[in-house]
Formats: C-alpha cells, structure tokens, sequence
C-alpha cells in the first residue's frame, strides 16, 4: 500500500514541477495541473483506478506531449507501464492540429482499456472546461466543433468501459451543445 501511495505522490509532485506556470486554455486560466488531477481522480473513481500506474498515468498523461519530459524519463522513474501508457497517449505534436485530431479518432479503438479509459477521463475533463470555463475568444461554433470531435473520439473506442464516467462525458457535451 506504502508503495502505491508514494508513486501516485511521485507522479503528482512530477506533473506539478513540470507543467508549473502552464495553464489551462479557460478564461479563469486555471493551472494546469488542475486538470491532471481531475483526469486521475475520474480515472481513481472508477474499479480500474485500484491500480497506482493507472492513477500516476492519468497524472502523467500530458508532460511527454507538452514537452516537459522524455518518454526515456518516464520509464526511468516511473516504470514501462506508466511509460507505456503515457506513450499510447502522446499525440505526435509534430502533425497539423487537423491530422492530429483524425489520428485521435481512428486510432483511440486499437489502444489499451486503461489508456482508452484515461482518454475519456480527460475528455470529461475538457468538456467540462469548455462548458463551465470556455476560451475566451472562441465563437459558440469553435466550442461546438471541439465538442463534435471529443465526441467522435469517445464514440470511437471509449464507450463500454465505464458507464458513470460515460455519463459524465455526455452531460458535459449536453451543456456545450446546448442539449
């Protein structure tokens, strides 16, 4: 028990020093690491989140993709499975944002259980935002248009996994869509 709770510690203490300063794209400019806590949190609250790598993924799920740490770094400290997962979810930052998207969508069914359910932990997590707390500066459409795509990705390969975490992603769509 000492053990999972001192990697899930770890994987905190990490992505706070790594994401430090960054915030999220909301108008309160909340920071970031906000948002990773709430991805592991949702992902802790289903039966999946009993495993510590799991809960320390979700944590992680972002540093390698926004630049803050190695995949290398991750598996050094924190062991192939988070790295692994932490892998499966990095996007390929060096593609368009169009490409990027469609990628999420085809590919999202051919990843693990746990990596598809930390994807929909953080949809949930950027749906909400887009509801409670929008970018400023997005017209009503842009927030449709991201809310759309988060859908297909999570239509795609997230349903099934766990039902409340579903449901949580679907109301926050009803709020930005307006339905």
């Amino acid at each position: 028990m000492f053990d999972a709770i001192r990697l899930v510690a770890d994987a905190a203490d990490f992505a706070a020093r790594r994401h430090c300063g960054q915030k999220r794209k909301g108008a309160s400019g909340a920071p970031y690491i906000n948002h990773l806590i709430e991805v592991a949190d949702l992902v802790a609250k289903t039966p999946a989140g009993r495993d510590p790598e799991l809960v320390a993924a979700a944590l992680l799920h972002d540093v390698v993709e926004d630049g803050h740490a190695a995949a290398a770094e991750i598996q050094a400290r924190f062991g192939g499975n988070v790295a692994g997962l932490v892998e499966e979810l990095t996007d390929d930052i060096s593609l368009p944002d169009e490409v990027r998207k469609r990628r999420q969508v085809d590919e999202i069914s051919g990843k693990s259980p746990a990596a598809r359910l930390i994807k929909l932990a953080d949809k949930v997590s950027n749906i909400r935002e887009m509801a409670e707390d929008p970018p400023p500066g997005w017209p009503d459409e842009e927030r449709r248009d991201y809310a759309e795509w988060a859908r297909a990705v999570v239509d795609a390969g997230c349903r099934g996994l766990y039902p409340e975490l579903e449901r949580s992603f679907d109301d926050a769509i009803a709020k930005v869509l307006g339905g």
